[in-house]
């Protein structure tokens, strides 16, 4: 109970602090030295449970599950009063009196529970002392410079099974083959599959990689939804419009002809495998699925030719080797004290992989001392005897236990999330904050400290982080040009890109998604100049950040890609400097909701907007300061429903894009787009028309139309139309993908209509007119 008692105080720790926030001290009636003395006392117990949390008494216990009752019933008090205050507009001052008087008289309530309960506290405390503790107890603080685990998923004592499982998957036989990797669970077929996945060779092989998590609950729908709508192959916005046949059909289709790989990790049952197989063509080009399997009558059906790959236990030199790449980060024990106590501690593990890295993971962030290593030893040694899932969780427990307090809530909350999901860190980080879980670090923000409290958990090994970390000495690569990270969807958000990459002179195109670039490595000699990237042209990342220094460093920038989904936008990511990027010619931008406060260079010649909602009242602010604008994408980037340009602006500008914007009335004429060559409008539901004078426009020659409503293809259809009678042939409108016709051929609005809607018809009705054909004036009157 001490950790809900932990983290019931630490939400009440952070109600507390926003009661006394200065906006809400005036809109609030309070006692200040009240709630100040509350909170004194909520800190108080807070420290004391950090401190005596490894302490289990039944008294412990009981004082520990009143204190989680207390600070949620002081969380609910403060809710209702806070409510009802700044719900309350009277200005009758008696009425301001009883609702102080009745928040200070709960309070104190609050206060004398909290006292009696820190009073048993203390006499509890009182007969700990000079007690033998338990165990040594182990409290690492955030920020601990405990040598970290590595980062990889560490190979130890599989290099032949890796070796042949490559081997397996790149044989030269041209049939879809299945290979599955048989094991219980933790015994590393996760692991081995990943290191499979990402060799070099495998990488090179296969057209597409893709890994697919199973596990015992499963929706195929679901998995195959979430790949294509990462992977941009549909749109989030038709997905309730695709059944299971439908996304099977897209995918089948996504790997046809293609020699790809795909990972089902975790399958449990025949069914899965039958469910899944439906949509894996069989392109005869040496495609290849991997299978992770705990249950040897699911790698044994007919399907999979009776070949599979066990994963076996390590042998006692092996499991050393990976305990010492865990506690130490190398395949040796620098402590010659410990060697002997540590390889009966590996030799307790019986040789599974995933008890040795959560061992590995205890001991990395303990003392190095015999005391407690022992004591560890004597834990797994009394495990041994349990059957291996058993004892793989009472080893679990025992790391869990060793937790700092702090940690406990963050890891325990884990537990919403279902087995084997892929979680974004950033979304984790969210979470946690949420709930108030996080403690307040003087000088750190509360997602600096939860990033510190996620490290720390995986340096534990508790939580695995999959991520693809780029080294840092990828600078040694000095002549490098081009650096392109493109992952496969699982992998998408979690690339690791270190400061080095600053410091390769040579690139000239740097494209890492939506990943965040660190900071540049500041130069420590004085005098020395920093690193500028003269060849950098193309740079593609998640939340650029145009510092300073980082713009100082790419001059001849041309090209540049930035994503702020999920990044605060506060002044880290400030774009007031990117006026000074003057070679710059291609920019796009994607949730990023202040660009009507920034300057633009004047060197632009392209502009791409994505969800970042700027009014349409300050497209002038474009339209005036980009004189050599050619291009201009804007898709769901505009607030407002009504466009007024104004002349003179966007002199050069040749094609047009408009998407999935709430435009209803665009007050267009030809002299504001006087060199437009393309328009294009996409998913424009509610726009009345397409102004008929922009058919005036003498360098325009097409009009698209995606998905737009009757009225918007009506008024594109007039105005091509229009300029038929007028001698111009030139003007084509193309309405998905398909052109447009004449009024000529047509001879009245009502042929045109169904000149549009027979071809739809004719598909449906019949396989052999999927492709309609051009219908003479006696065939269009047959039909009618």
């Amino acid at each position: 109970m001490a950790v809900a008692a932990y983290a019931s105080l630490l939400s009440l720790t952070h109600v507390l602090d926003n009661v006394q926030h200065p906006v809400r001290r005036h809109q609030l009636h309070l006692d200040t030295d009240q709630i100040q003395s509350l909170q004194e006392k909520v800190e108080f117990l807070q420290g004391f449970l950090e401190l005596h949390s490894q302490r289990i008494s039944p008294e412990m216990e009981d004082l520990a599950k009143r204190l989680a009752v207390v600070a949620d019933e002081a969380d609910d008090i403060i809710d209702f009063h806070v409510v009802n205050q700044l719900r309350e507009k009277s200005q009758d001052q008696s009425l301001h009196m009883v609702a102080l008087s009745s928040f200070c008289q709960d309070i104190d309530n609050i206060i004398e529970k909290l006292d009696s309960i820190m009073k048993k506290l203390m006499v509890v405390k009182e007969e700990w002392v000079d007690v033998q503790e338990q165990w040594p107890i182990v409290s690492v603080s955030v920020g601990s410079t405990a040598l970290p685990s590595s980062d990889k998923n560490t190979m130890v004592g599989f290099d032949e099974r890796l070796l042949q499982v490559v081997d397996e998957l790149t044989r030269d036989e041209f049939d879809l083959q299945i290979l599955p990797i048989v094991g219980m669970g933790g015994i590393g077929k996760t692991t081995l599959a990943q290191n499979a996945f990402d060799h070099p060779y495998i990488v090179n092989r296969f057209d597409i990689r893709i890994w697919f998590t199973i596990s015992q609950q499963y929706s195929v729908r679901e998995i195959l939804l979430k790949y294509l709508i990462n992977g941009k192959k549909i749109k989030a916005s038709v997905a309730d419009e695709l059944d299971l046949a439908k996304l099977g059909e897209c995918f089948h289709k996504l790997l046809f002809r293609k020699r790809y790989l795909i990972v089902l990790d975790d399958l449990w049952s025949i069914k899965a495998w039958e469910d899944f197989k439906v949509s894996f063509p069989d392109n005869r080009n040496g495609c290849r699925i991997l299978v992770t399997t705990r249950l040897l009558d699911v790698a044994r059906p007919s399907g999979f030719d009776n070949h599979y790959l066990t994963v076996n236990f390590l042998d006692e030199d092996k499991s050393w080797d990976l305990l010492c790449e865990k506690v130490f980060a190398q395949q040796s024990c620098p402590y010659p004290e410990l060697e002997e106590i540590g390889r009966e501690i590996a030799k307790g593990c019986r040789g599974l992989p995933l008890a040795i890295v959560i061992i590995g993971g205890l001991l990395s962030k303990s003392d190095r001392t015999r005391e407690y290593w022992e004591f560890v030893e004597e834990n797994i040694s009394s495990f041994v005897k349990s059957g291996d899932d058993e004892s793989c969780l009472k080893i679990l427990s025992l790391s869990y236990n060793s937790l700092p307090l702090h940690l406990k809530p963050c890891f325990l909350y884990m537990r919403v999330f279902p087995e084997d999901e892929t979680v974004k860190a950033s979304k984790l980080i969210k979470l946690w904050i949420s709930e108030g879980f996080l403690k307040p670090v003087e000088g750190k923000s509360l997602e600096e400290v939860a990033e510190e409290y996620l490290k720390d958990l995986t340096d534990r090994n508790l939580i695995l982080i999959r991520k693809l970390l780029l080294p840092s000495t990828i600078s040694l690569l000095w002549n490098l040009q081009f650096l392109d990270v493109d992952l496969v969807y699982e992998f998408y958000d979690m690339l690791v890109v270190p400061s080095e990459v600053w410091e390769m002179p040579k690139l000239r195109h740097l494209k890492v998604g939506v990943h965040r670039l660190p900071d540049p490595l500041t130069n420590q000699s004085e005098g020395q100049d920093s690193n500028v990237m003269e060849n950098l042209s193309t740079l593609s990342s998640g939340a650029f950040k145009c510092s300073e220094e980082v713009v100082k460093r790419v001059p001849n920038l041309k090209e540049l890609h930035a994503t702020y989904m999920e990044f605060p936008q506060d002044d880290r990511y400030s774009l007031n400097n990117l006026v000074q990027l003057d070679k710059l010619e291609s920019l796009y931008f994607a949730y990023y909701s202040h660009l009507e406060n920034i300057t633009f260079p004047t060197s632009l010649k392209k502009l791409d907007l994505s969800s970042c909602y700027i009014p349409w009242d300050k497209m002038t602010i474009i339209g005036s300061s980009l004189p050599n604008l050619e291009v201009f994408k804007l898709y769901d980037a505009v607030s407002g429903q009504e466009w007024n340009p104004i002349e003179g602006e966007f002199l050069r500008l040749k094609t047009l894009y408009i998407g999935d914007c709430y435009l209803v009335r665009w007050g267009a004429e030809d002299v504001h787009f006087p060199n437009l060559h393309s328009l294009s409008l996409r998913e424009m539901y509610e726009l009345e028309e397409i102004p008929l004078s922009i058919g005036d426009i003498n360098t325009l020659h097409s009009i698209h139309l995606d998905k737009c409503s009757e009225c918007v293809i009506n008024s594109a259809m007039e105005i091509q139309n229009v300029q038929r009678e007028n001698g111009n042939e030139s003007l084509h409108v193309y309405v998905d993908g398909k052109q447009g016709c004449k009024r000529a051929e047509l001879g009245s609005k009502f042929e045109l209509e169904l000149e549009l809607v027979l071809p739809y018809l004719s598909s449906s009705s019949s396989s052999s007119s999927a492709s309609p054909v051009k219908r003479s004036s006696s065939s269009s009157s047959s039909s009618r």
